[in-house]
């Protein structure tokens, strides 16, 4: 990757640390998990609220590192309005490229603005990180209540 793109990778990343979008808690007709990760300390509760098995909407609030929370932002952007189908997709598509396993990435998933977690990859603590809140939000599509951990 060259110097410029992963500039701008770091500059997407800071900003939704910064300012993340979908930070709030949904209603009570949302389904909520939470997500741990020990090793970094990042907690996250994840609300997602399914229709005709599709995401109408998803939230996520907690504290974390920025990559913990970066990934949570972009990932409520990119999961909603998809049907559950896509959002495995993407779920797939995104752990390839952040544990450097590019054969999961084909499949027709775009991964759009996620790409910008691609120097993920080269540091492997931080996969955990960059994963916690697809893992829990995951869990909250499939009616799950038991805390989802890295662990």
């Amino acid at each position: 990757m060259n110097s410029e793109l992963r500039e701008l990778y770091q500059e997407v990343i800071i900003d939704h640390s910064r300012r993340p979008r979908n930070f709030r808690r949904l209603g009570d007709t949302a389904h909520k998990v939470e997500g741990f990760n020990p090793l970094c300390g990042d907690h996250i509760t994840v609300y997602v609220v399914v229709q005709d098995d599709v995401v109408k909407d998803i939230a996520f609030q907690g504290s974390g590192c920025a990559i913990s929370t970066a990934s949570a932002s972009v990932m409520t952007e990119a999961l909603k309005g998809k049907t559950r189908a896509e959002a495995e997709k993407l779920f797939q598509a995104f752990h390839g490229l952040v544990t450097g396993k590019p054969e999961r990435i084909a499949d027709g998933a775009s991964l759009g603005k996620l790409a910008v977690f691609a120097g993920v990859s080269e540091f492997p603590t931080r996969v955990k990180c960059a994963t916690l809140c697809w893992h829990t939000a995951r869990a909250a599509m499939e009616g799950k209540e038991e805390p989802v951990s890295t662990e």
